[in-house]
């Protein structure tokens, strides 16, 4: 009799081993340094939480200038490089597995984060919010259009950050576009207003994340490679006039790549749409579907065993609880996580949860 699969189950994304099918969503922190270089404090973050079946960084930038929060990590310096390397040691010292996610801010980028430079974005369309910044927060500026000729060094920036990345020593490495930034504003059609071969329909918005899904193939393989997307999410003033017609288009679409995974968030932290983008997508989807958003322990076991997903990616409860896959597996309370703590700097709130203690469980 064969045994059912489960979020313990071990599975093969591409043409990576994992030991489980519970994922660590990307997270970002805050913990680098000025200079984008992640230090010790983030290496025994994510070395702690070695045993999830991957880990997927917080979002990290391409390239200088598409910063969008205070201190998150970049990728396209020798410095931090050898800062990621330090963290991928240490998270297979542990026999874990580590993707970085790959990431330009776009319109997020605020010019006091970045040398005063402004913005770009595929229209001049302004997020409808406030950013941190080193001098408080502050509204979202209105951002550039790029223009046709500056996008082949945004694909040639996401292709040199997955050179880096296998530099530092990941395992493979995560798209990201989803949440407004620059892959998903091309995307999605409520900040998508050209009128030229990356404006439109469906096929025009998506090539520039085609491209860059290419160039970065070109790098790791596309078994090495996976996607993140939120066709419903509406931070960033982000929106779809379809968004189910979009799930369809890529599902298909993404059927041509033989990746890793492709990464769903099913639902809108705002609560302004609703739809079920993860069913369509594994209707039309052939391959490793990766659910993300609010799943608890019973639900993506549920989804797992059903065929639904291929595996579940949780971020919320990896912050407060370093040892998730372990109390998972013995079915106990999980740490609460401070919001408070989520965006500042040093250890707590970030390396001081506490983890189970195995000794104390009463055996049945």
């Amino acid at each position: 009799m064969l045994s059912k699969t489960t979020l313990f189950s071990p599975i093969k994304l591409g043409s990576v081993e994992l030991a489980n099918r519970i994922l660590m969503a990307p997270l970002t922190r805050a913990r680098s340094d000025a200079e984008h270089v992640p230090g010790q404090l983030i290496a025994q973050h994510y070395a702690d939480r070695a045993s999830a079946g991957l880990i997927i960084t917080e979002a990290t930038m391409v390239m200088e200038n598409c910063c969008a929060f205070i201190n998150e990590p970049g990728i396209y310096s020798e410095a931090q490089v050898e800062g990621w390397r330090k963290v991928t040691d240490a998270v297979h010292k542990k026999e874990g597995k580590i993707f970085l996610q790959l990431w330009h801010g776009g319109r997020a980028c605020h010019p006091d984060l970045n040398k005063g430079i402004q913005p770009v974005a595929p229209s001049p369309i302004a997020i409808e919010d406030e950013v941190y910044t080193r001098e408080g927060k502050k509204p979202y500026t209105t951002p550039r259009a790029l223009e046709l000729t500056e996008i082949p060094n945004i694909v040639n920036g996401f292709q040199q950050a997955a050179i880096n990345a296998k530099a530092a020593g990941f395992d493979g490495v995560e798209v990201h576009g989803a949440n407004g930034y620059l892959l998903d504003a091309f995307l999605r059609d409520s900040s998508n207003k050209r009128n030229d071969s990356y404006g439109g329909n469906i096929e025009n918005r998506a090539r520039l994340l085609l491209e860059v899904l290419d160039a970065v193939c070109d790098v790791w393989g596309s078994d090495k490679v996976g996607l993140r997307t939120s066709p419903l999410n509406g931070y960033n003033s982000m929106r779809d006039s379809d968004p189910l017609g979009l799930t369809l288009w890529l599902a298909e679409r993404l059927n041509n790549y033989n990746l890793a995974y492709w990464h769903l968030m099913r639902s809108d932290f705002l609560g302004q749409q609703s739809s079920d983008v993860i069913n369509l997508a594994r209707e039309h989807y052939q391959g490793n579907l990766i659910g993300n958003m609010g799943y608890s322990h019973q639900e993506a076991d549920t989804a797992i065993q059903e065929g639904q997903l291929n595996a579940v990616a949780f971020g919320v409860p990896f912050i407060a609880n370093p040892d998730l896959v372990s109390r998972f597996e013995n079915n106990s309370v999980l740490n609460e996580a401070d919001p408070n703590t989520f965006y500042t700097r040093g250890p707590e709130g970030y390396n001081d949860y506490p983890k189970l203690d195995l000794s104390e469980l009463k055996v049945s």
